[in-house]
């Protein structure tokens, strides 16, 4: 079983009173360093510019600093800009410049699992992951609750590495919740399987063939989309609340035979096998070196399959379906 944290393992005082540098101000780093700040944390937020980041910062009333300034000095480096930006920040304006001895911490594996920051043999490395988006980290911690979020310990020079990662997990309100022991391999490696087999590439090509088969077949492009994509949000919020066997309860009994019977044959040996082919480019490697050479040619083929997704039928239809539900929206 898994070792989960909450509210009674950890506390604050192992970074009390030291200088916590988040770098960057979007999703993430806007609910970190305002959950920290209002815990009782000492927060520099660092930016790369003075955009509008800088600007939505300065209306929290947190007062930014540029990026080299805020590592100058901080005893604890936050790195919540994007995965694949952090190496060249880490290693223009962050390892020339820390001082000896400084944590870093991350929210996501990817640039210590695949070695794109070495970390100096002096500073302890943790990772806490929050289990939500930005926004929701947010939320959750100002009506007293918390999102989920997982922990790792890298590195651990000093031998508090994780009652450090603990002290963060409870100042973003994450211990509230439960916060489950992992590694930096177990995190970056279940997280792009997920993403790429479900979640973002397996859930949206499903769709997307379900609404094509529904069309192809003949039936209204309007009624297609509700049938084959629309209705996905009642059916996942259902999993959410209830779990799988929940939500099969709370649909008809037709609708249960036919999918239990039905998806089974969808899903199928085949389907299985190249789920286990993405996981394993994941764990070898090929994944992140194959997004690493997109990344640094200006992501090209990524673009261009954005741009087909956005000219897609489906998309068109959706785009119309969701003009006449905001329309209908009773008004508040």
């Amino acid at each position: 079983m898994a070792k989960i944290y909450t509210e009674k393992d950890a506390d604050l005082s192992p970074l009390l009173g030291k200088k916590i540098a988040v770098l960057g101000y979007g999703s993430q780093g806007r609910a970190w360093a305002l959950n920290l700040r209002d815990s009782g944390m000492n927060i520099i937020v660092g930016l790369e510019r003075k955009g509008e980041s800088w600007k939505r910062a300065e209306q929290d009333g947190i007062f930014p600093q540029l990026t080299e300034d805020a590592v100058r000095e901080a005893d604890v480096i936050i790195f919540l800009i994007p995965d694949m930006a952090q190496r060249t920040v880490y290693l223009e304006k962050v390892k020339p410049i820390m001082k000896s001895g400084v944590d870093l911490v991350f929210a996501h594996g990817f640039n210590i699992h695949y070695k794109l920051i070495e970390p100096p043999l002096t500073s302890d490395v943790y990772m806490i992951a929050p289990k939500g988006p930005g926004p929701t980290v947010r939320e959750y911690y100002m009506r007293g609750g918390g999102v989920p979020a997982l922990v790792a310990v890298h590195q651990d020079v000093s031998g508090s590495a994780l009652k450090k990662a603990l002290a963060i997990a409870k100042g973003i309100g994450a211990t509230r919740a439960g916060v489950i022991e992992t590694t930096f391999k177990e995190e970056t490696e279940t997280d792009l399987i997920g993403e790429q087999t479900v979640l973002v590439g397996g859930i949206s090509e499903l769709l997307r063939a379900a609404f094509t088969n529904l069309v192809e077949l003949g039936y209204q492009p309007e009624v297609s989309y509700f049938e084959a994509i629309n209705e996905m949000k009642m059916i996942v919020d259902l999993i959410y609340e209830k779990g799988i066997t929940g939500m099969m309860t709370a649909v008809s009994d037709t609708a249960k035979y036919g999918g239990l019977t039905v998806g089974k044959k969808l899903i199928d040996d085949n389907v299985k096998r190249k789920m286990r082919e993405a996981a394993q480019r994941v764990r070898d490697g090929s994944f992140a070196n194959e997004w690493i050479e997109e990344y640094n040619k200006g992501m090209p083929t990524m673009k261009s399959m954005l741009e087909d997704l956005k000219n897609s039928k489906e998309e068109q239809v959706g785009a119309a379906l969701r003009e006449l539900a905001l329309r209908g929206k009773p008004k508040s």
